[in-house]
């Protein structure tokens, strides 16, 4: 019997795997770049989550990718969508006594996410012509947000992520996005977790049931179908 749950469990996997590939095209007209939380909380010199990275080698690879990404998609002149976080600084939006648990309530005793901390990171401040997702007080990009608006109003259904942390955020997104009818796209060396073992569950465990992965040096060269 365990035997015979293990093929099948092959199987179910392999199945997977044929039907999320990524190919080698960007539908330009009806795709974006998503990118989360590019901010001075991750990426300045003495920001707080940086800290709590244990593995570096993978955090400082993702923000050298998440650079070539982004470069890549502003030459080919990608729809790219900003999705910060951006909370009073007495989280009031949290709800101060009723966070309890989970990230509304952890966030408040760290005491991240505070003054200049919010501003984008000067790698990758939007340009004029970017979206600037607002609203979200969730983990997921579209909780409370207009990012659901966005795509639709631009005729949006293909949504590559990048961005932190790998299995907090970006997999809340991804997540959603496929609830929510989209094609979910992770560039996954774009995107950090906090270890290496969170990282590799979200791709050999997750990432197949929402989407598909791709690398970041797949994505600059993907070829542009307008």
């Amino acid at each position: 019997m365990t035997r015979l749950i293990l093929i099948v469990g092959l199987l179910f996997m392999q199945l997977f795997a044929k039907e999320n590939k990524v190919g080698d095209t960007i539908e330009l007209k009806n795709s974006a770049l998503v990118l989360i939380e590019y901010q001075n909380e991750w990426l300045a010199k003495d920001a707080k989550l940086d800290f709590l990275m244990e593995d570096k080698k993978q955090f400082n690879h993702s923000v050298k990718a998440s650079k070539e990404v982004l470069a890549y998609a502003r030459k080919i002149n990608m729809p790219i969508i900003h999705v910060p976080l951006i909370v009073s600084d007495d989280y009031r939006e949290f709800g101060k006594e009723k966070a309890k648990l989970g990230l509304r309530a952890v966030i408040q005793k760290v005491g991240t996410w505070k003054g200049k901390s919010k501003d984008f990171h000067k790698d990758f401040k939007p340009l004029e012509n970017e979206f600037i997702v607002s609203g979200r007080v969730g983990a997921s990009a579209f909780a409370g947000s207009n990012l659901q608006a966005i795509l639709s109003n631009n005729e949006i259904k293909n949504l590559y992520f990048i961005g932190y942390a790998t299995n907090v955020c970006v997999e809340s997104s991804f997540r959603q996005a496929h609830d929510l009818g989209y094609n979910s796209y992770v560039i996954d060396d774009a995107t950090s977790a906090f270890s290496k073992e969170q990282k590799e569950f979200f791709l050999k465990e997750i990432v197949h049931h929402f989407g598909a992965s791709l690398k970041a040096n797949e994505f600059v060269n993907m070829k542009v179908s307008k």
